[in-house]
């Protein structure tokens, strides 16, 4: 991260097994920039648009926070929604790189009152299995859809 550079209010930090493969996966396929990397914590700042992301070696040195040993998939239990300017575009690339795309692209609504919200979205796991769902925002309709 720059100087100039404000980070979000919350910036999600990922154990990962293999700080290089991770690296390669986030920047590479997810079109992630590493703005800030300090190699002998294993760790790296990543930014794409808006969304920030810390990844640091599970087995670097330095302070870790954990409360319980770490156990492939990691990050059960969550996933982390990221909204991008083309997602149809960004599936494409995931699919042709040969990443593992957990759910492919598709038009989903969600209720949210008398309204729906649209996404189309699709949810790729990274090598260590935390799953990403990248979306772009289809915009809002009267409710009664197929979400």
């Amino acid at each position: 991260m720059t100087p100039a550079m404000k980070a979000p209010p919350i910036v999600p930090e990922l154990d990962v097994s293999d700080l290089d493969r991770s690296l390669a996966f986030y920047r590479d396929v997810l079109g992630f920039a590493v703005t800030v990397e300090r190699p002998e914590e294993r760790f790296a700042y990543l930014v794409r648009g808006a969304v920030h992301l810390m990844l640091q070696e599970a087995a670097g040195p330095g302070r870790r926070f954990r409360t319980a040993p770490l156990e492939h998939p990691y990050g059960r239990g969550i996933n982390l929604q990221i909204e991008v300017p083309d997602a149809r575009a960004l599936h494409d690339t995931a699919v042709r790189l040969a990443a593992n795309v957990y759910l492919p692209l598709e038009e989903r609504w969600y209720r949210q009152g008398t309204e729906e919200a649209g996404n189309l979205q699709f949810v790729v796991a990274d090598p260590d299995g935390y799953l990403l769902r990248f979306f772009t925002d289809l915009g809002r309709r009267v409710g009664g859809g197929d979400g």
